[in-house]
């Protein structure tokens, strides 16, 4: 089984955390039967876009499962988790209120993005009210999404620059 990154446009207006929590409920426990398994979920501040991470057989099984589903796909990609165990995040998924993406330069290979995030993370330490979560870096390396735990967005960006490391976008996870 491998992990997959769904991005995801909601098609219906939700207005809080509890119906939005029920919807992901229901599509979870139906797509469980069809051995996918949902890992991770976090939706933006303003519940316009949700980011999956699904644990499933191949990309195929989880668009076919998914769009059965209803749910609109915007991206669906085979990521694999830097930073944290898949254990680990499956109890901590929640403890998280930004998500940077970063879509990687053409030229850059796992081993250097995994060789280059290890001498960098040490920075991490320069902007302490931010803790790094993990990283969801995708297999094709077109982008990875980080997540964080930080008091704003200036926080962010400076976490991002202490580890010298750009991002092209932020979002505020709603985890009222």
């Amino acid at each position: 089984m491998a992990l997959y990154l769904v991005e995801s446009t909601l098609k219906e207006r939700i207005s809080d955390k509890e119906e939005f929590e029920g919807s992901v409920e229901k599509l979870k426990t139906s797509l469980e039967q069809n051995n996918v398994n949902l890992i991770e979920v976090q939706v933006s501040k303003d519940f316009e876009r949700v980011f999956f991470i699904f644990e499933a057989e191949s990309a195929e099984t989880l668009e076919k499962e998914l769009k059965d589903e209803g749910v609109a796909i915007d991206l669906i990609k085979e990521v694999r988790i830097v930073g944290k165990e898949l254990e680990e995040v499956k109890k901590q998924a929640d403890k998280v209120n930004y998500l940077v993406e970063w879509n990687l330069p053409e030229d850059l290979t796992m081993d250097q993005y995994l060789a280059r995030k290890k001498k960098n993370s040490v920075h991490y330490a320069e902007v302490p009210e931010v803790s790094f979560s993990r990283t969801y870096v995708c297999e094709d390396m077109t982008k990875c999404l980080c997540f964080y735990d930080a008091p704003d967005e200036d926080a962010v960006k400076r976490a991002r620059e202490a580890v010298n490391t750009p991002l092209d976008s932020i979002t505020e996870i709603n985890n009222d």
